[in-house]
């Protein structure tokens, strides 16, 4: 095996550990008992306060503590939130791909610029008011939809 697949799967590995690190850390620390357990701990420091006489130490535990709990909780629920967010996406791109009415052009649409993204919405802003004149809610309108009646509307116009 080159060095190369070595480094990449070494890569793999590491990724691949962090990854189930992280999604059993947010299922532990999404649960209610967690956050009892926090709260215990948070009593026990503010009863524990006049044993030590509030000194300097004892507030340097807890924020010592809590801060090091933050900073690593950062990355393993951005972690967890990167693979939910992904598979959002792909289930939205199943469900956009096998539709025959919806338009193919939104599928990754998360990755336009932020200009590119605002024309969208103004647009589905736009398909939205037309949907409210209408007095069936069933109908709908599609991006092709509406390109048609626009290129149509511009057909009208240039022959006047």
């Amino acid at each position: 095996m080159s060095t190369k697949n070595q480094k990449k799967k070494a890569k793999g590995g590491v990724a691949k550990m962090f990854d189930r690190f992280s999604t059993v850390t947010t299922r532990v620390t999404g649960k209610p008992i967690a956050f009892i357990i926090a709260f215990v701990i948070i009593i026990l420091w503010a009863v524990s306060g006049p044993v030590f006489h509030y000194s300097d130490t004892w507030q340097l535990v807890i924020n010592t503590g809590t801060t090091i709990i933050t900073f690593l909780m950062v990355f393993v629920i951005q972690q967890s939130q990167n693979k939910d967010t992904m598979a959002l996406q792909l289930k939205l791109n199943e469900l956009i791909a096998s539709s025959k009415d919806a338009s193919n052009r939104l599928i990754d649409v998360e990755d336009l610029t932020p200009e590119e993204l605002e024309i969208l919405k103004k647009f589905y802003i736009h398909l939205s008011s037309l949907a409210e004149k209408e007095s069936d809610f069933k109908k709908m309108h599609s991006i092709e939809e509406a390109a048609e009646r626009h290129k149509s509307k511009l057909k009208a116009i240039d022959k006047h």
